[in-house]
């Protein structure tokens, strides 16, 4: 893939029930603390199509940049202001931003977001648009929109209070609070927290884990956990129905009776 603001690279399994791996983007604009702008947009689109035709669990990260005391690590810092700040009403209504955070959302396979350092604004929503968050201590979680005349519109207004519950939600989409790693754990951003140099590997765990699950089911499993809760069970039987007849079905049960008679 022609890739300006990504690195992208497959990591195979090791294992004979391990799926087909994972795949690790890093955003990669360092200079403008991975600022989301139309490029990164572009190439998000292209790696989105590339894991919707070979589905495989997606690590996505950030990179390190230089700082006053050394080098750390950032995960996006929001969307690139100089291109926000012309966008006009036909923009917004083009939904750039939400329209690939939500096709990141909707991937076959399960997505985690491994985040250190700032993750603001859009930065904040593309990590809302993951499955699973892990970070470090070094997180600085928010939604700035307001204080710049315009709303979190691409996933924060929704999914934000889905996840932290609507007082928490409301005091950092309207009063602009900032989460530390520790509060993003407490109040449910984030999954677990890491040593920076840790958190990779703990993603990496992760994957390994899912990549252990039988791939059709997982991704049956998060397409029928999306759904509404109006089309539960009905939807829930379908798919067991589905799966019912499936050969890994069948192999994985019939190892676990053999499991159970050694």
């Amino acid at each position: 893939m022609n890739l300006t603001t990504l690195t992208y690279e497959v990591c195979e399994s090791n294992g004979e029930n391990n799926g087909a791996g994972h795949a690790l983007v890093r955003l990669n604009r360092p200079e403008v603390r991975n600022a989301i702008d139309q490029a990164m947009v572009d190439d998000l689109h292209t790696v989105c199509a590339e894991l919707e035709r070979e589905p495989r669990t997606l690590i996505l990260t950030g990179c390190e940049v230089e700082g006053r005391h050394g080098r750390k690590g950032i995960f996006a810092s929001g969307a690139d202001i100089t291109q926000l700040r012309e966008r006009r009403r036909d923009d917004a209504l083009a939904g750039i931003n939400s329209g690939i955070f939500d096709r990141i959302a909707r991937l076959p396979m399960p997505v985690i977001a491994a985040v250190d350092g700032f993750a603001l604004g859009g930065g904040a929503e593309l990590a809302l648009a993951a499955d699973f968050r892990l970070g470090t201590p070094a997180v600085r979680f928010g939604q700035p929109e307001t204080n710049l005349g315009i709303i979190a519109a691409a996933g924060g207004l929704w999914r934000l209070k889905e996840i932290t519950g609507e007082q928490i939600a409301k005091e950092i989409l309207f009063a602009g609070r900032v989460l530390t790693g520790e509060e993003c754990l407490d109040h449910g951003v984030l999954l677990s927290v890491h040593d920076p140099d840790q958190l990779l590997d703990a993603a990496v765990d992760l994957a390994a884990r899912i990549g252990s699950q039988d791939p059709l089911a997982v991704r049956i499993a998060k397409r029928v956990f999306a759904m509404p809760r109006a089309a539960h069970p009905a939807v829930d039987d379908l798919a067991q129905a589905v799966l019912f007849e499936s050969e890994a079905k069948f192999d994985r049960m019939q190892a676990f009776i053999d499991r159970k008679k050694k």
